[in-house]
């Protein structure tokens, strides 16, 4: 049974529409139809992120195709994604004039 979403291929982390705990299996359906299974390590609240792939420090994380933040550590696959390890950033959308 699908229990998490993959929103879009750029995405390198999932969102659970269940609650997910440790050591279970996230059983994941992605925007072209696939479907893949990971183990999660942390609990994970319904509605909420995980890596589906590990994310090194300093890398962009990405839900929707867009960039929602910087991971303040290494997030490794499988991970609870949230302000603990994702930090602010903000592009400079200011043009050039």
């Amino acid at each position: 049974m699908v229990n998490a979403v993959v929103i879009d291929a750029k995405d390198n982390v999932a969102v659970a529409i269940e609650p997910l705990k440790k050591g279970s299996k996230a059983n994941i359906r992605f925007q072209n139809g696939k479907e893949e299974s990971l183990a999660v390590t942390q609990d994970i609240p319904i509605y909420h992120k995980f890596a589906i792939r590990d994310i090194p420090q300093a890398q962009p994380v990405v839900k929707y195709g867009e960039h929602i933040g910087i991971a303040s550590c290494d997030i490794h696959q499988g991970d609870y994604v949230h302000v603990h390890n994702v930090g602010s950033h903000r592009e400079n959308l200011e043009a050039e004039v």
